[in-house]
């Protein structure tokens, strides 16, 4: 098949999983065509059955902000035509599934079907979708897709309660190729920062207020007074000018590493004894199972979809949002025991 996959190219969950789905589809024979405004961080060099088109936007006079959903629009009536594409998968209700309807409309015109399948990941439900001026866009996209998925169940559950669905929406969780994880020989990586055998500490996220990092920071503050351990934060957003000012004032500032957006996170997740999530909303929680993929235990919040992720007491331990304290009394039982 020739499948078009349109996504946000960034380092959320939604952009790896749409990528390492389209590499994965590449390798079994299927031509697959990422359709966005840049590369995917994960998809690396282009090879056999992968092509990128990009989204390219213009400033005009006219409009104040640039009308993306139209470009996108037009863009996948360009590929789908000349590619001869037989299905689109878009990844966020809006604007993917709603720029997907209105190509499909304007390719029926000219006598050619395209079907697309509309994956529901989070923001597009559980926070652009709470403000009203996007509920009839949101309902009318996804009750209009072809097939719908979700990543969670939580994620289903919550899309029921907020809009008027009449599809049905199919929970496909999240996935990651176990294979790819596990490295070997990364003793000299590790001494980088715990050159005295430290525990390593690891939270990985795009640092907006939801991922409640500056949890992760009281908590360490507290583990660092019973034992020595290393804080290893990864990712940007726009958390972190006000976390980098915390951590400075912090008495174990020389163990926190802010090491910002890496293409490649599983290095970082190789050395580490425990990933951190204390996020007050996850639809899935994909970097938690990227830890686990390493071995690595999770203390996460008991919210959203991460106990679908992180079965309690079996791969990780969970708590209510904000409640450090128990953070830190899990985290101890974790290093504790070998």
């Amino acid at each position: 098949m020739k499948i078009g996959i349109v996504l946000y190219p960034t380092f959320g969950g939604s952009g790896i999983v749409a990528t390492e789905l389209g590499k994965a589809l590449s390798k079994k024979g299927h031509e697959i065509h990422f359709i966005t405004y840049s590369e995917p961080v994960r998809l690396g060099e282009l090879r056999k059955n992968i092509f990128y088109h990009e989204v390219r936007t213009s400033d005009y006079p006219l409009f104040k902000f640039t009308p993306y959903e139209q470009v996108l629009t037009s863009k996948l009536v360009d590929v789908v035509k000349f590619e001869k594409l037989d299905l689109l998968h878009v990844h966020y209700a809006i604007p993917h599934a709603s720029a997907a309807y209105m190509a499909q409309q304007i390719l029926k015109d000219q006598g050619i079907k395209i079907p697309f399948i509309t994956t529901l990941h989070g923001t597009d439900i559980t926070l652009v979708g709470k403000d009203p001026s996007f509920e009839p866009v949101i309902n009318f996209s996804i009750n209009h897709s072809n097939m719908v998925t979700a990543v969670s169940e939580s994620l289903k559950k919550e899309t029921h309660e907020l809009f008027d669905i009449k599809k049905e929406i199919k929970v496909i969780p999240n996935f990651i190729c176990l294979n790819e994880y596990k490295l070997d020989n990364n003793e000299f990586y590790k001494r980088r920062f715990a050159p005295n055998n430290e525990k390593i500490i690891c939270h990985v996220s795009n640092f907006r207020k939801v991922k409640r990092i500056e949890d992760v920071l009281t908590t360490f503050e507290e583990i660092s007074k019973k034992t020595e351990v290393k804080l290893i934060l990864v990712g940007d957003g726009p958390e972190r000018p006000r976390l980098e000012k915390i951590s400075r004032k912090s008495d174990f500032k020389e163990n926190i590493f802010f090491l910002g957006s890496l293409k490649s996170t599983k290095e970082v997740l190789n050395i580490s004894d425990l990933f951190i999530l204390p996020s007050s909303k996850e639809s899935f929680g994909l970097s938690a199972l990227e830890a686990m993929a390493c071995s690595v235990p999770v203390i996460a919040s008991n919210s959203g979809g991460i106990p679908e992720v992180v079965i309690h007491e079996e791969s990780g331990l969970l708590n209510e949002v904000g409640d450090t304290n128990q953070m830190t009394i899990n985290a101890l039982k974790i290093l504790s025991n070998q």
